[in-house]
């Protein structure tokens, strides 16, 4: 019971009506995205919002992230397209199960914290990308069903009601805070155009969501090795795909509500969520990041507010489809523009001037790839690959030495900067062991040693130094530096209270 307490911090201020109101909000919002994205990967509709329901309700009760909303999203869609195409919806249940279990793997072996060697740069890149794919999907609602652009009276219409959508989103706040302003423009746009008859495209024309309760459904698949091959290459990129966008998410929505979640009870819980997701029916998915910045900016902190969405979207599945149906399209592609005008990092743009060139070219790059090739996980893979070689570059010009010669004619070299694979030809260059006297010290005191090719470069500078019949003393090593140096015994000058302890990444 305490630990049940524990989980929904009863302790916690929750202003309750902001709560629901908001959830109600993210609802109605959840519901065209579920559909689209459920379509995106050739599957009913219904598929898409039973996702949106399970994953929302229990990462809402279970995750660790407090206001974050998750449920069906394109980043799994993309990903298992071909798959359902090919293999059918069945093994989509499987695939998205197997991720679940993944998901909550990494969570228990708190592998979470993985999420601190993503750089800022790619974090920005990643926002400004999801930003502009969220704007650019709302476009679709500006052209036919063959794909040509609006023209005339329902062009018109349309861009007036978006217009006015936005227009009160944006000054809404300003005059008053008591109701989410997303959610009056919502019911505002809806009250004209139902009054007034307005013929404007609706949720309705896209697909029914009309359903009952997801049914409990164990995938109809051959439990073979031959199907585990097939799903297993699917289910890791879904798995990777999802925490990557949910711990992303949730760093972002952590700043914006000052407080800090935890990524491995996150991971936990998506993993949990997925698991029930594809046992019902449901296509799987993540953490969302327009929804939840559409939670956040209404004011929600609490873990009420994606109970109340997802609750209502089951609402309106099996009791509110008629109504819903006529919910103008308008509205929402008002409500997601917004959103994306928020999601985007505008004070990025600022620090192009002040930013090292690098960290610029990753934001850029991680910006494309996200926009272009829609592969969330191979955007911040990139971005962190190309941010790990800038870093190994620039410390690996760092080292240096400084040489001086002492009274008995000993010659000291004072190495600075970290020893590694990227500084070893420049540390290899600093020894002039030819012309060198007769007894040289190497002093490790404002250096590290780190991996393996840094102990080997330290085994060929001394052979050199041997060959030449000249003493060479390596002093301030760690004892595991000693103990792989195969010249240990004669080369070490021991300093027991100056030697350092740090560890040599020895599987580098």
């Amino acid at each position: 019971m305490n630990k049940f307490i524990h989980l929904f911090d009863f302790s916690q201020k929750v202003n309750y009506k902001t709560e629901v109101l908001s959830g109600l909000t993210v609802a109605l919002a959840l519901v065209p995205e579920a559909i689209a994205f459920a379509l995106i990967a050739g599957l009913s509709p219904l598929t898409g919002l039973y996702a949106a329901f399970v994953m929302g309700f229990v990462t809402s009760i279970f995750g660790g992230r407090p206001g974050m909303i998750s449920g069906a999203t394109g980043a799994v869609a993309v990903v298992i397209v071909s798959l359902a195409k090919e293999y059918g919806v069945e093994y989509v249940f499987a695939t998205v199960i197997l991720a679940g279990m993944m998901q909550s793997l990494a969570g228990f072996l708190k592998l979470g914290k993985l999420m601190r060697l993503v750089p800022h740069p790619v974090i920005f890149g990643f926002v400004n990308g999801l930003a502009i794919i969220i704007f650019m999907s709302q476009m679709a609602q500006f052209k036919d069903a063959n794909g040509d652009w609006l023209t005339g009276q329902s062009l018109y219409i349309l861009l007036g009601l978006v217009a006015l959508t936005i227009l009160m989103i944006w000054g809404l706040p300003k005059l008053s805070k008591a109701i989410p302003a997303s959610l009056v423009a919502i019911l505002t746009v809806f009250g004209i155009v139902f009054f007034l008859d307005i013929d404007t495209r609706t949720i309705g024309d896209i697909a029914s969501i009309k359903g009952g309760f997801p049914p409990f459904h164990i995938p109809e698949i051959p439990w073979t090795l031959e199907t585990l091959s097939i799903i297993f290459p699917f289910a890791a990129i879904v798995a990777g795909v999802g925490l990557i966008e949910s711990l992303l998410t949730l760093n972002i929505v952590d700043e914006i509500t000052e407080t800090r979640g935890s990524g491995n009870k996150e991971a936990v819980a998506q993993g949990a969520a997925n698991i029930l997701s594809g046992l019902f029916s449901g296509m799987g998915g993540c953490a969302m990041i327009g929804q939840s910045l559409i939670n956040t900016s209404n004011g929600a902190r609490a873990r009420l507010s994606g109970i109340v969405a997802s609750v209502m979207l089951l609402v309106f599945i099996m009791f509110g489809a008629s109504l819903i149906e006529k919910m103008p399209m308008a509205a929402l592609t008002g409500l997601m523009i917004m959103v994306s005008v928020g999601t985007f990092e505008w004070a990025s743009l600022k620090t192009f001037n002040k930013m090292p060139k690098s960290d610029v070219l990753v934001m850029v790059l991680v910006t494309l790839v996200t926009i272009f090739l829609h592969n969330l996980a191979l955007a911040v893979l990139v971005g962190v690959v190309i941010s790990a070689l800038v870093f190994s570059w620039d410390n690996a010009k760092r080292i240096r030495a400084r040489k001086t010669v002492d009274a008995q004619g000993v010659k000291h070299y004072e190495i600075y900067g970290p020893l590694f694979f990227g500084s070893i030809t420049a540390f290899n260059e600093k020894f002039d062991v030819l012309n060198d006297p007769q007894e040289v010290i190497i002093d490790f005191k404002e250096s590290r040693v780190v991996d393996m090719s840094a102990i080997e470069a330290l085994n060929k500078i001394t052979e050199r130094y041997l060959k030449l019949g000249k003493k060479v003393h390596l002093k301030h090593l760690s004892s595991d530096c000693k103990a792989l140096l195969r010249n240990a015994d004669a080369l070490i000058e021991v300093n027991v209270l100056e030697d350092p302890t740090y560890k040599v990444a020895v599987d580098v």
